[in-house]
């Protein structure tokens, strides 16, 4: 049974390769949504504000967006939640975990530089939960790929088929708007950055005589030429294998001077999902259902620099989340209350009585949570899908004020439950290592140390540069991996045993040597 709340909402992220437009088309959303009245700038463009999405401290100071945020708004009558996730590529992990909250995803493409490899990685995690997918070819104002040899490379590269539902008339100097192909209707726009532009011209027949106004002959058959090709190549969009995650719908336009957008926000709003069921351990659980249930995908401190504060985000998967009511801790066996959950709509935070499958509250925690976190009204679940991935650099820590080492643990414990980084220790001497995708986290972790808990800390480079999750069917195995091999051995923030490996031949003798024990990817698997 379906309930009206539940298929009102429509939860995404817009996910791209670092500068292909992610927070601009971000804001152009907020902006067609109502949720903001002009366009605001990021930082690096203007030297006093700073865009929407971006928060923290050390993000106004690069421009760049470290944190996921969450921005919500409504907009024909559907209720739309953003989760916004950082666009630079050493913030990776924070992206694949925003993915497991969301029931679809819009994937901005450069069209000058086409298909990057950050855009294939993000694509390869979608395809772990088959989310549905649309892709935004953005930057159409610019010089760029020709547009079919987009669609092939997009099909070649993220091995996925598309079906373009918009369709651009010129490129570049010459790019005049786009074709809405979904629901047949031409809009022609006067470029503009800040605010909505009313259309020049809205036609639904590209017989229509007034085209020629606007339109010269060469372009208008161009269109009808191109259009006819599309069909022949791609057909019309099949529904359900978009759903599934088989093919996605494309769109063009440039989020910078608002062309495509509204194309592209209103088929999303019709065919994208309302939320439907999550894979827990224990069994599946269905967005319909009577019964609470939710998970923690980001934790976020210090929103507030003058509030030692946590936010921990929850998206909720079945049933409806109260104010004030008892919730159960599913890891810890604990009950939990919140009298001030948070509900975000754009920039401002407001309290919120009660919230529905899909949408997401911030609840403000003193460490009661890590990621992955289960809350439910009694039942003991675990919500599968927040897998750490390994690291690609390894550095030791060394504390540079023993005075201070007591902060210097907390900070580190607080970062990793977070998800900054993976925090892994090894023994003799309780050596702290952290594993990152990029370096820009090191400098993050280190500037929060220092201004955040008043820790100082230096790292040093080690030659790891792989983590394997271990598991066996008797822990013997790993008790015996363990002692013979402790310089490769280390556990994560949870406990279990890793394998650190410097390289792949390492990682296969180890393999060859120990036949017993499963070496894991990421930290998902079963571990019954």
């Amino acid at each position: 049974m379906s309930h009206p709340e539940i298929e009102k909402r429509k939860t995404f992220a817009i996910i791209s390769h670092p500068d292909a437009g992610k927070t601009t088309l971000t804001e152009k959303f907020l902006l067609f949504g109502g949720a903001i009245n002009t366009a605001g700038t990021v930082k690096r463009n203007k030297a006093n504000q700073s865009s929407t999405s971006d928060f923290m401290e050390i993000e106004k100071q690069r421009g760049i967006s470290v944190a996921t945020s969450v921005m919500g708004f409504e907009y024909n009558d559907k209720r739309i939640n953003i989760l916004d996730t950082p666009g630079h590529k050493d913030f990776a992990e924070d992206t694949y975990r925003t993915l497991s909250a969301v029931d679809s995803v819009i994937l901005v493409v450069d069209s000058v530089k086409g298909v990057e490899e950050q855009t294939q990685k993000l694509m390869e995690v979608c395809r772990m939960r088959n989310t549905p997918v649309i892709i935004f070819i953005n930057k159409m104002d610019r010089e760029g790929k020709d547009t079919f040899d987009l669609l092939d490379e997009l099909e070649n590269e993220l091995k996925i088929s598309v079906c373009p539902l918009s369709w651009p008339i010129g490129q570049g100097h010459t790019f005049k708007g786009v074709y809405n192909i979904y629901n047949k209707q031409l809009n022609l726009f006067k470029p503009d950055k800040t605010k909505i532009s009313e259309p020049v011209i809205q036609v639904s027949d590209l017989q229509d005589e007034t085209l020629t106004q606007f339109l010269q002959a060469k372009e208008l058959s161009q269109l009808k030429d191109d259009l006819e090709l599309v069909d022949g190549i791609y057909g019309s969009l099949d529904k359900e294998m978009y759903l599934e995650g088989l093919s996605a719908p494309v769109f063009f336009g440039s989020a910078i001077n608002n062309f495509g957008i509204r194309e592209l926000l209103d088929t999303f709003v019709s065919i994208a999902p309302s939320p439907k069921s999550r894979e827990a351990n224990e069994r599946e659980v269905i967005a319909t259902e009577k019964g609470f249930t939710g998970f923690v995908f980001k934790i976020h401190a210090n929103l507030d620099p003058n509030h030692r504060d946590r936010i921990a985000f929850l998206r909720i998967c079945s049933g409806k989340f109260e104010r004030n009511k008892f919730y159960y801790h599913t890891r810890t066996n604990k009950k939990l209350k919140f009298s001030n959950p948070m509900d975000f709509m754009a920039n401002e935070k407001s309290l919120v009585e009660e919230a529905w499958p899909g949408d997401v509250v911030g609840l403000y925690d003193s460490g009661n949570f890590k990621i992955g976190d289960t809350l439910t009204e009694g039942e003991q679940l675990q919500f599968k899908g927040i897998p750490s991935f390994s690291p690609e650099i390894f550095k030791e820590v060394e504390n540079r004020d023993p005075l201070k080492s007591k902060q210097l643990e907390k900070g580190l414990q607080q970062l990793t439950e977070e998800g900054v980084a993976q925090l892994f220790t090894q023994q003799p001497g309780n050596r702290k290592i952290i594993g990152t995708v990029g370096e820009l986290q090191f400098e993050v972790i280190s500037f929060r140390l220092e201004h955040e808990y008043g820790a100082k800390c230096a790292f040093r480079m080690l030659s790891y540069r792989r983590s394997s999750w271990l598991s066996s069917k008797d822990k013997k195995n790993i008790n015996e991996i363990s002692s013979r091999r402790h310089s490769n051995i280390a556990t994560d923030k949870d406990g279990n045993a890793v394998f650190l490996a410097d390289n792949d031949w390492t990682l296969n003798v180890a393999k060859r040597d120990f036949p017993d024990v499963d070496f894991h990817a990421t930290s998902e698997f079963n571990r019954s």
